[in-house]
């Protein structure tokens, strides 16, 4: 896998998006494949958490027939987080402080994950010898 490739999608988010703390990329079924996050947060717990969240949303999308999800955005009293489907099989997690623009955020992902996506399904291909 091209961990430097998503090591870039990472840190371009943070140059693009003032406040961005922590940011990192998990499987759907929570095992953390990148991370770049502070030595406060355990990157292996946010993966696990983060897919645990974003299965649940998935769910509440299908049953409520609000079609396939994007995303979901936890606020808390000193900023949010932010949880992107990559796909079915992967999403990416953003962590900001409290002056993150969540609209900016917003608009600059869909790029990043388009090409996480794109990173992610090569890596796959080459593991299957495609």
């Amino acid at each position: 896998m091209d961990h430097e490739a998503l090591a870039l999608e990472m840190r371009g988010l943070r140059e693009q998006v003032t406040g961005i703390t922590d940011t990192a990329v998990a499987a759907a079924d929570g095992l953390l494949i990148a991370a770049d996050t502070a030595d406060s947060i355990d990157p292996e717990g946010l993966a696990a958490l983060a897919a645990a969240g974003l299965g649940l949303a998935r769910r509440t999308a299908q049953a409520t027939a609000r079609g396939t999800l994007r995303r979901t955005v936890t606020y808390g009293s000193h900023g949010c987080a932010a949880f992107y489907a990559v796909g079915d099989t992967a999403l990416m997690v953003v962590v900001g402080d409290e002056g993150m623009d969540v609209d900016r955020l917003h608009r600059v992902t869909q790029p990043a994950l388009d090409r996480i996506g794109s990173i992610l399904t090569h890596q796959n291909k080459t593991a299957e010898g495609v």
